[in-house]
């Protein structure tokens, strides 16, 4: 009888993902006959090369980024903004374009980690709240600076400076061991913060705002949970801010990490089983303190 209904269960999932599959495709040949048919030739010409300029040996670089930062957030649940941030700084990619295009493919990527938590019961809401509309205050201000008041050529040392102590807070929290709870105060102020920096770097929220609280001793998979569910609304708060002050004119890097992430998601949980958190984390803090100083070499020279 339990198999029978195990089989009936498979059965019904079968069915939906057959469904789903059946749903997609129509949609698609749908969109694209309305395109074909419908679409002026002028407007189907300027597509095509958007396409084409997208899809350039280039992209595979940020594939590369994509799939680098993604490994990294996904085996330590965080430095996905640092790391992606680092490589496309060393790759000479502008602060603001930099920043913008981390922030709207992380759209993506905390949306769903943020889901997942949610699901899991991962996200203590109190805590959640707290940190929900300072940190994003924080990222709006952050960016709008960062795309309206200030010189990305002038700011791109001070910005590789601030990644390169996000790499010491990296190696700094794999080097921690686990302390007694107590109590944190200023979470607004923590938040705030958190959001502002993360905004202008192009990645900090987890290592400040994560590392803080787990500093104070608190709950692992709720500090984790909630600190990632709030992300997603940051990085839409900065994402917006971009969309409105700059424009997004970098989409072939966001298309990269996009499609990096998607690729490494998989092998991240993998990595997870099979590399220990500690040295995982030191090297991280290590490869971002690395790219740091070589920004902040060539920027000075």
């Amino acid at each position: 009888m339990l198999i029978t209904l195990v089989n009936e269960e498979n059965k019904k999932k079968r069915s939906l993902w057959v469904l789903i599959t059946l749903i997609a495709i129509v949609t698609v040949v749908g969109l694209w006959v309305t395109y074909y048919y419908n679409v002026p030739a002028a407007t189907q010409t300027r597509v095509y090369h958007f396409i084409q300029s997208l899809f350039t040996s280039q992209l595979l670089f940020y594939i590369g980024v994509g799939l680098a930062a993604q490994m990294v957030d996904g085996a330590l649940g965080m430095a996905y903004g640092a790391t992606s941030s680092s490589l496309l700084l060393g790759l000479g990619i502008p602060p603001a374009i930099s920043s913008a295009s981390v922030h709207v493919a992380e759209v993506f990527t905390t949306g769903a980690s943020g889901i997942a938590h949610f699901k899991l019961g991962n996200v203590n809401k109190k805590l959640f709240l707290y940190l929900l509309i300072p940190g994003m205050l924080g990222a709006i201000s952050g960016a709008y600076l960062l795309s309206d008041k200030i010189d990305g050529n002038i700011i791109k040392p001070f910005m590789s400076a601030y990644l390169m102590i996000l790499g010491i807070i990296i190696i700094r929290k794999g080097l921690q061991s686990q302390r007694r709870k107590s109590k944190v105060k200023r979470l607004g102020p923590l938040a705030f913060f958190g959001g502002f920096m993360d905004a202008i770097g192009g990645g900090g929220w987890g290592p400040i705002v994560t590392s803080t609280l787990l500093s104070k001793g608190r709950t692992v998979h709720y500090t984790i949970g909630s600190v990632n569910a709030a992300e997603f609304f940051i990085s839409a708060s900065s994402a917006i801010t971009f969309l409105i002050f700059t424009g997004i004119s970098s989409w072939q890097v966001v298309l990269g990490l996009i499609i990096g992430g998607v690729i490494a998601s998989p092998f991240a949980a993998i990595l997870v089983r099979r590399i220990k958190r500690k040295p995982l984390m030191i090297m991280v803090g290590i490869m971002v303190i690395l790219l740091s100083l070589r920004t902040i070499y060539l920027s000075l020279h």
